[in-house]
Order: C-alpha cells, then sequence, then structure tokens
C-alpha cells in the first residue's frame, strides 16, 4: 500500500473512518494494494432513501481514500437470490397474481408490467444503479444470483456444511436467550426468509438454517419443481456430498450432489459473514436492527472466523426520516426512493444530506416545502465555502457533495434560489419564454441568455412544484381585477397601492422589488425607505404584513403565495398595474 500524505479534510467523520480502514487494511495484509469496503442491497422492492445511507456510508469513506491515492473498492452485493417474501403494495403494473411466486429467488419472478427488464430483481437494480450513477457513486455491484448459480461459493458452501455443527453452536448461544426488542424500522436489508421468520417469532428466532431429526443445515435448495425455497434438507453425506430436500409447497423431493448443486444458498446468518471473508471486506455499515444481541451483524462477527475471516469495522446508522412524505405516498403507494429525490433536487445537496451527518445521527430528506429551506442554507455554505469563511467540517462535507475523486459533478452555470425557482415555475405553468422573461428581470445588469443557463435546478424545482405541491396551493394569477374589493378599500390602502405602483418601473429587479415593497409601508408611516427594523416601532411590521395580504388578494385572490418580488416579476409589469386598479 502505498505512502501518501493524509487528505487535509481531517475534521469531519469521513475522514475519522477513512484513517481506521487505512490502519485496518494495513493490519490485515500489509503491503496489500487495495481496500474493500461493502453495502448490501436487497432488490426485493423500491430501494427506498434508508437504504441510501448503506451505500453513502462506505461511499464517501472509499471516496476518500481514493483522495489520498490508495486503491478501493466498493462492493455493492446485490441480494437479488433471496427469496420474494410478499407483493409490495403501491407498485405500477403489480396485482394479487404475484403472490404465487412468493418464495421464489427475486431473479425468477416477472418484472411489473410494462417494465423493460427481464425480472423483478433487475427492475429495482435498475433505477437503484441509475439513481447512483447521477450522484456519482462508484461501486463494483455483484449479483448474488450469479455467484450463487455459477458455483463460485461452493467451496464455502461445502465448508459451512461441513462445519454446520460448530455454526449451530454458535447460533444456539442466541436461542436460548429471550428474544430482543424489534426496532420498529429496519434499514439494513436483510435476507427476506430471515425477516419473514423474525416478524413470526423474534430475533432470537430468525432463519438461520433447517433442523430436523437429520441436524442442523446452514443450507437451504430452491426447489427443482417449482423454484420456491419452502423445502427442508432431510439428509447430507459429507463424503460425497450428497443431499436429499423435500418442499413442502408442491412435496417435490430430490437427492443432488451438492459438489455439482447450484441452486440454493446459504441462510443469511451464514451467508453475509461468508461473504465478508471471502471479498475481504475490511469496512462495512449496518442499521440500527443489527446491533442487539443475535442480530445477523453481532452473530456474523463469530462466525466469519469459521471462514478464515474477520468482521468489518463499520457504524450503526441511524433512520432517515422525510418531511413531506404523505403527499408521496397517497401517490406512489411507498416510501421514495433515491430517483424520486432526484426528480425534484440535484446530486450535490442529496450527497450533502448524507455527507453533513455522522452515520449515527438521523436526518430528514424534504418532499415539502422544508427543500426551500434546505436549498436556502446549502447556497448559504456554498457562498461561504467561496469567500473562506465556511468551517473546516462544513467545507469538508460541501467538498464530498460537490465532487468526488475523480472529479467535480455537473452543477447549475447559474444556481439561482430555489424558491425563486420554484415560484416562477408555479406562476408560469410550463411556459418557458415566460420563465426566461422572468428570470432574466431578477438581475437586469447580468440578465439569463438562456433557460439552460438555469438548468438542472429550474428543472428540479419545476418538478417539485408538479408533483409535491397541492393543487389548492398551486398560484393562479387573476385574469380580471377584484373591482369589488378595490372599490371597497379604504384611502390609507388605496396611497399604498398608489406608492407602490408610482415606483414600480424604477425597481424592476428582484433586489429593486425587495426594497421598494419593503419600504411602502415605512414610507406611508413617515419613515425612509431603506430604515433598518431598529430604527422602526413594532406597528410597521404589522403594517407590512396587512400590506402584502392586500397585494396578494388582488394578484392571486389569496392571503400569501410566492414572495412578493418573484410574484411581481412573473405578473408584469402591464399586468401589475390592471389588477391593482391603475
Amino acid at each position: 500500500m502505498p505512502i501518501v500524505a493524509q487528505s487535509t479534510e481531517t475534521t469531519d467523520w469521513v475522514s475519522r473512518f477513512a484513517d481506521e480502514v487505512i490502519a485496518e487494511s494495513e493490519r490485515r495484509a500489509p503491503g496489500k494494494p487495495s481496500v474493500v469496503v461493502a453495502s448490501g442491497l436487497s432488490p426485493s422492492g423500491p430501494i427506498h432513501l434508508g437504504n441510501l445511507r448503506e451505500v453513502m456510508t462506505p461511499h464517501l469513506v472509499a471516496d476518500e481514500i481514493r483522495r489520498r491515492g490508495y486503491e478501493v473498492r466498493h462492493l455493492i452485493s446485490w441480494d437479488d437470490y433471496d427469496r420474494y417474501r410478499k407483493v409490495p403494495a403501491g407498485v405500477p403494473g403489480v396485482d394479487e397474481s404475484w403472490a404465487e411466486h412468493i418464495g421464489k429467488p427475486l431473479t425468477s419472478v416477472p418484472a411489473p408490467k410494462g417494465s423493460p427488464h427481464p425480472n423483478w430483481a433487475e427492475h429495482f437494480k435498475a433505477a437503484m444503479a441509475a439513481a447512483l450513477d447521477a450522484m456519482g457513486v462508484e461501486f463494483d455491484g455483484i449479483s448474488q444470483t450469479a455467484q450463487y448459480t455459477s458455483g463460485v461459493y461452493r467451496e464455502q458452501i461445502l465448508h459451512a456444511m461441513k462445519h454446520r455443527r460448530d455454526i449451530d453452536a454458535i447460533l444456539d448461544q442466541y436461542r436460548t436467550k429471550k428474544p430482543a426488542k424489534q426496532p420498529q424500522k429496519s434499514q439494513k436489508p436483510v435476507d427476506e426468509a430471515e425477516l419473514e421468520a423474525a416478524e413470526g417469532s423474534g430475533a432470537a428466532a430468525e432463519d438461520d438454517g433447517s433442523s430436523g431429526s437429520a441436524g442442523y443445515f446452514p443450507y437451504k435448495p430452491y426447489c427443482g419443481n417449482c423454484e420456491k425455497d419452502l423445502t427442508t434438507v432431510t439428509a447430507y453425506d459429507d463424503d460425497s456430498t450428497e443431499l436429499t430436500y423435500a418442499c413442502t409447497a408442491c412435496g417435490f423431493s430430490e437427492t443432488v450432489r451438492l459438489s455439482e448443486f447450484n441452486r440454493g444458498k446459504l441462510v443469511w446468518k451464514v451467508d453475509w459473514p461468508m461473504r465478508w471473508a471471502y471479498e475481504g471486506v475490511v469496512f462495512e455499515p449496518s442499521g440500527v436492527d443489527h446491533s442487539s444481541p443475535g442480530s445477523s451483524f453481532q452473530v456474523g462477527g463469530q462466525i466469519v472466523g469459521i471462514f478464515g475471516g474477520r468482521q468489518p469495522i463499520g457504524p450503526m446508522y441511524a433512520f432517515v426520516g422525510i418531511s413531506g412524505m404523505a403527499k408521496m405516498s397517497s401517490s406512489k403507494g411507498g416510501v421514495p426512493t433515491p430517483a424520486d429525490a432526484l426528480q425534484i433536487m440535484e446530486p450535490q445537496l442529496l450527497r450533502w444530506l448524507y455527507a453533513r451527518r455522522r452515520p449515527n445521527q438521523s436526518f430528514k430528506i424534504a418532499f415539502d416545502q422544508e427543500i426551500q429551506r434546505l436549498y436556502d442554507e446549502w447556497d448559504r455554505l456554498d457562498a461561504k465555502v467561496a469567500d473562506g469563511s465556511a468551517l473546516p467540517a462544513d467545507a469538508a462535507a460541501h467538498s464530498r457533495a460537490v465532487r468526488t475523486a475523480a472529479g467535480e459533478l455537473p452543477r447549475t452555470p447559474r444556481p439561482l434560489p430555489y424558491r425563486t425557482l420554484a415560484s416562477v415555475a408555479d406562476i408560469t405553468a410550463g411556459h418557458e419564454d415566460q420563465a426566461l422573461r422572468i428570470l432574466s428581470e431578477l438581475d437586469p445588469a447580468n440578465p439569463l441568455a438562456s433557460l439552460d443557463e438555469a438548468r438542472p435546478r429550474y428543472d428540479k424545482a419545476e418538478a417539485w412544484i408538479n408533483t409535491h405541491v397541492p393543487a389548492d396551493q398551486r398560484t393562479i394569477v387573476r385574469q380580471e381585477p377584484d373591482a369589488e374589493l378595490l372599490k371597497s378599500l379604504d384611502e390609507p390602502s388605496r396611497q399604498s397601492l398608489r406608492l407602490l405602483l408610482d415606483g414600480l418601473a424604477d425597481h424592476w429587479s428582484l433586489d429593486g422589488l425587495t426594497h421598494h415593497v419593503y419600504g411602502v409601508p415605512k414610507v406611508q408611516a413617515g419613515f425612509p425607505a431603506d430604515a433598518t427594523p431598529k430604527e422602526l416601532p413594532p406597528e410597521i411590521k404589522t403594517a407590512q404584513r396587512t400590506f402584502f395580504a392586500l397585494l396578494y388578494h388582488l394578484l392571486v385572490g389569496r392571503d400569501t403565495g410566492p414572495r412578493l418580488p418573484t410574484l411581481l416579476l412573473a405578473v408584469g409589469q402591464d399586468r401589475v398595474r390592471t389588477l391593482l386598479g391603475e
């Protein structure tokens, strides 16, 4: 392993884990040219944003190690040889007929109707792989179906069967203990058979192999007739490797030679540590559900020695929440995925959300109005990094968000405020020429030449408006003036409108209108338009709110709406004057 100067970004959790991984890798294999980190994903359905932490944690660590000049492999094991456990709700193109496939490998289940992919697993893998590519995540994908059915693990399977009593003794330490309380939410992809068993009888009784009168076996065949894993091993001979099993689903039974048989897999609690040893994994995170006694990670730490390996180091990662999830659930039928997030936010923002929090810290990803605040926070950080005022840890998280060891991610040339873009997209309702006109008037001294300068951020904001803002909250500008309201106004209200209209042309830019709109109530009360809050009495704030509400009613017929300077630019001077009664 080369001796390379340590990264200067030593102030964040990523650098600290990178230090540990490099040191541990050197201890295990002095002089070995590469470091191995790993993730595991089960494509049993949509792979959600909680599962993304399983990938982003080792990705960020691997990328830091690459930045230091080391070779590193980030393995993603696609657990596509897991059993199909149930028909998930809300998946387009799937109906109750898919229940007939329960118990088969995920790669033997048909893809949803209309999918271009050959099977269920490939359908959901493709969406996740595309999202990871957009986020700049470099990885080596390993299909467990391909590994098992091609015989790659044959020696490991035979070794596990030979040492089945040793494995059984380790597992038996936990079978006699009181089942641990199950976490409410699990984010680590687990073997589907294990998950089903855990739901039925608790953690201590998770599927850890076939036990019966013939003894314990850490291997489960898929039936040669119905393809399901509802099988029981009834006999096994270590010398000849002849294995007999019976299927409880269809009654089929056969005897095979395990040294030549490739239609089955090790049970999860044996499979996972076997892979640690086989791949030489040094770092792999796991969900909080694997921290309890008897969990797969804890038990695997003992079983891995049977295969001549060591347990990886790695943190337990906390839950990733969603704000605004209810809106998505009603339309999607499930929790949002990375692809869903990337429809409404740039990859840099999504990477930043995972980079800025330590793995044991929970956080939320916004699909509601909170996304505007997150973007404001991101833009402030971007400005601080540019002028050198960002704190070291914040600058490190920013660096990990905008670039990888391979280079900087593509970014929006003119990153205008997300909330402004969302308001413009809302008001213009897909008319790009109008959107360009409005955005060009935000800064008349430096207008946009093309809407492409504001992309892809503009497209993300437009997608958010169209998919996550309820119809009753969309902005619809009045077609005609509200004659009745205008007629009912008192003299102070009429005066405030005259003051606004008189200065409209001279302040026709985003900054100018911001100053002008807030200044009207100040001037009306006898104060300078640029007076600061400290120089003003508290009632000015009340007057501003009243004035703003009046403008919203006259322009869009509601008490609130997009920021007024943006709304005025969007409506245009002539129409503003008409709607305000000039």
